[in-house]
Protein backbone atom coordinates (compact mmCIF):
# COMPACT_ATOMS: atom_id res chain seq x y z
CA UNK A 1 0.00 0.00 0.00
CA UNK A 2 1.02 3.37 -0.67
CA UNK A 3 2.44 5.89 2.00
CA UNK A 4 0.68 9.27 1.51
CA UNK A 5 2.56 11.87 1.19
CA UNK A 6 2.17 14.55 4.22
CA UNK A 7 2.98 17.50 1.78
CA UNK A 8 -0.19 16.78 -0.85
CA UNK A 9 -3.45 18.47 -0.43
CA UNK A 10 -5.95 16.64 1.25
CA UNK A 11 -8.67 15.41 -1.06
CA UNK A 12 -12.04 17.09 -1.61
CA UNK A 13 -14.69 16.36 0.32
CA UNK A 14 -18.25 15.79 -1.62
CA UNK A 15 -20.12 18.76 -1.34
CA UNK A 16 -23.55 17.45 -0.13
CA UNK A 17 -26.83 19.38 -1.52
CA UNK A 18 -28.46 20.92 1.39
CA UNK A 19 -31.78 19.22 2.03
CA UNK A 20 -33.83 22.35 0.86
CA UNK A 21 -31.83 22.72 -1.92
CA UNK A 22 -32.39 19.20 -3.31
CA UNK A 23 -36.38 19.67 -2.18
CA UNK A 24 -36.56 22.57 -4.32
CA UNK A 25 -34.46 20.73 -7.45
CA UNK A 26 -37.16 17.79 -6.97
CA UNK A 27 -40.06 20.26 -7.27
CA UNK A 28 -38.77 22.13 -10.65
CA UNK A 29 -38.43 19.26 -12.57
CA UNK A 30 -41.55 17.45 -11.44
CA UNK A 31 -43.25 21.21 -12.26
CA UNK A 32 -41.33 21.05 -15.82
CA UNK A 33 -42.31 17.71 -16.52
CA UNK A 34 -46.06 18.81 -15.54
CA UNK A 35 -45.42 21.98 -18.20
CA UNK A 36 -44.20 19.86 -20.88
CA UNK A 37 -47.45 17.25 -20.59
CA UNK A 38 -49.85 20.40 -20.37
CA UNK A 39 -47.96 21.80 -23.48
CA UNK A 40 -47.78 18.39 -25.47
CA UNK A 41 -51.47 18.27 -24.46
CA UNK A 42 -52.11 21.61 -26.26
CA UNK A 43 -50.29 20.36 -29.42
CA UNK A 44 -47.18 21.14 -28.81
CA UNK A 45 -44.38 19.40 -29.47
CA UNK A 46 -41.26 19.35 -26.97
CA UNK A 47 -37.66 20.31 -28.49
CA UNK A 48 -36.01 20.28 -25.33
CA UNK A 49 -35.65 20.28 -21.74
CA UNK A 50 -33.39 21.80 -19.68
CA UNK A 51 -31.41 23.37 -22.06
CA UNK A 52 -28.16 25.59 -20.59
CA UNK A 53 -25.90 27.80 -21.75
CA UNK A 54 -23.50 29.86 -20.25
CA UNK A 55 -25.69 32.45 -20.32
CA UNK A 56 -28.39 31.03 -18.92
CA UNK A 57 -31.35 27.64 -18.88
CA UNK A 58 -34.60 27.75 -20.50
CA UNK A 59 -36.24 25.22 -19.34
CA UNK A 60 -38.37 24.50 -21.91
CA UNK A 61 -38.39 25.21 -25.61
CA UNK A 62 -41.68 23.93 -27.57
CA UNK A 63 -42.95 23.88 -31.33
CA UNK A 64 -46.55 24.58 -32.24
CA UNK A 65 -47.02 24.53 -36.40
CA UNK A 66 -44.36 27.52 -36.73
CA UNK A 67 -44.14 29.37 -33.69
CA UNK A 68 -41.31 28.43 -31.39
CA UNK A 69 -41.72 28.98 -27.89
CA UNK A 70 -38.78 29.44 -24.91
CA UNK A 71 -40.74 28.74 -21.77
CA UNK A 72 -39.75 29.39 -18.17
CA UNK A 73 -41.71 27.43 -15.47
CA UNK A 74 -42.47 28.25 -11.87
CA UNK A 75 -43.41 26.61 -9.38
CA UNK A 76 -44.81 28.39 -5.97
CA UNK A 77 -47.33 28.26 -2.78
CA UNK A 78 -49.35 30.52 -5.29
CA UNK A 79 -49.99 31.13 -8.63
CA UNK A 80 -49.14 34.64 -8.41
CA UNK A 81 -46.32 33.97 -6.10
CA UNK A 82 -45.22 31.69 -9.52
CA UNK A 83 -46.12 34.67 -11.61
CA UNK A 84 -44.05 37.45 -9.59
CA UNK A 85 -40.83 35.03 -9.87
CA UNK A 86 -39.92 35.88 -13.77
CA UNK A 87 -37.97 38.84 -13.18
CA UNK A 88 -36.70 40.87 -15.40
CA UNK A 89 -33.05 39.88 -14.86
CA UNK A 90 -34.12 36.43 -15.35
CA UNK A 91 -35.98 37.44 -18.46
CA UNK A 92 -32.74 39.11 -20.39
CA UNK A 93 -30.72 36.17 -19.28
CA UNK A 94 -33.52 33.64 -21.20
CA UNK A 95 -33.57 35.82 -24.14
CA UNK A 96 -29.64 35.19 -23.97
CA UNK A 97 -30.08 31.59 -23.90
CA UNK A 98 -32.81 31.50 -26.91
CA UNK A 99 -30.05 32.94 -29.08
CA UNK A 100 -27.68 30.72 -28.17
CA UNK A 101 -30.27 27.70 -29.02
CA UNK A 102 -31.17 29.87 -32.31
CA UNK A 103 -27.55 29.48 -33.19
CA UNK A 104 -27.90 25.76 -32.58
CA UNK A 105 -30.80 25.25 -34.30
CA UNK A 106 -31.07 27.68 -37.46
CA UNK A 107 -33.44 25.48 -38.93
CA UNK A 108 -36.14 27.82 -36.66
CA UNK A 109 -34.88 30.61 -36.99
CA UNK A 110 -37.23 32.09 -39.10
CA UNK A 111 -39.96 30.87 -37.09
CA UNK A 112 -42.14 33.34 -35.31
CA UNK A 113 -40.59 33.37 -31.47
CA UNK A 114 -42.65 34.18 -27.91
CA UNK A 115 -41.38 33.95 -24.65
CA UNK A 116 -43.90 32.03 -22.44
CA UNK A 117 -43.88 31.54 -18.62
CA UNK A 118 -46.15 27.69 -16.90
CA UNK A 119 -46.82 29.03 -13.85
CA UNK A 120 -47.07 25.65 -11.22
CA UNK A 121 -49.23 25.91 -7.91
CA UNK A 122 -50.10 22.93 -5.80
CA UNK A 123 -53.67 22.13 -6.50
CA UNK A 124 -54.46 23.97 -9.43
CA UNK A 125 -54.03 23.41 -13.41
CA UNK A 126 -51.29 24.97 -14.70
CA UNK A 127 -51.63 28.57 -15.76
CA UNK A 128 -49.96 29.34 -19.66
CA UNK A 129 -49.21 32.98 -20.29
CA UNK A 130 -48.63 33.40 -23.72
CA UNK A 131 -46.08 35.88 -24.72
CA UNK A 132 -45.47 37.03 -20.97
CA UNK A 133 -42.22 39.11 -21.51
CA UNK A 134 -40.58 40.19 -24.92
CA UNK A 135 -36.62 40.08 -25.88
CA UNK A 136 -36.27 43.72 -25.10
CA UNK A 137 -36.20 42.57 -21.34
Amino acid sequence: MAKRDDTSPPQPLTKLAAPERVAAFRTGLSAESRAAAYLMAKGYRILAKRFRTPYGEIDLVAKKRDLVAFIEVKARASLDDAAYAVTPRQQARIVNAAQAWLMTHPDHAEFELRFDAILIAPRRLPRHLLAAFDASA
